[in-house]
């Protein structure tokens, strides 16, 4: 009987949010007072507080919570990526991308568009364009391609310009 309470307060929470953040947290705080542990509340519960209330700390400790109950919850590595490179601990952000491309059944394409953030974020722009070419080949969803395409041009777009086009483009000037 537990089980179908557990699974009603969790439906209600994910229905619930993120339009109804009290309704989506009382739910949320029934499903974990029947299991502390839930993967799936405790992920929720996560996101709550990095999306919401930006308390990163508290959002790693919900999501460590949760991959420590079940390590396959792919959904939430993405998730918990996020708040790693929000937070600016590029390091573990780093080791879980890379833990959470081992595990079968991430969405890789997903994964590899975060380990491009993070190389971005690094500066390592010619790496981050690698990344994006690595989650295009993992990819299987034209409107998410197109996403990529944005993305490769915002990073694109902040990479320095090479010495040789600034001194064509001084020449080009000069010859007017």
């Amino acid at each position: 009987m537990s089980n179908i309470l557990l699974d009603k307060y969790l439906f209600q929470a994910l229905d619930a949010y993120p339009y109804n953040l009290e309704e989506a947290v009382e739910s949320l705080s029934y499903a974990l007072s029947y299991d502390e542990n839930n993967p799936v509340a405790l992920g929720l519960m996560g996101q709550i507080y990095a999306e919401q209330l930006k308390n990163f700390e508290a959002a790693k400790e919900y999501f460590q919570q949760a991959l420590a109950q079940d390590m396959y919850a792919v959904d939430i590595y993405p998730k918990y990526i996020n708040v790693l490179l929000w937070n600016e601990d590029y390091n573990e952000a780093e080791k879980l991308i890379d833990f959470a491309l081992t595990i079968k059944g991430t969405d890789k394409a997903v994964l590899y568009l975060k380990k491009a953030i993070y190389f971005e974020h690094k500066m390592m722009y010619k790496k981050a364009l690698k990344c994006i070419k690595q989650a295009k080949h993992n990819a299987y969803n034209n409107n998410f391609i197109n996403d990529l395409k944005e993305e490769k041009s915002r990073i694109e777009g902040k990479m320095p310009e090479k010495k040789n086009s600034k001194n064509s483009t001084s020449k080009k000037s000069k010859k007017k």
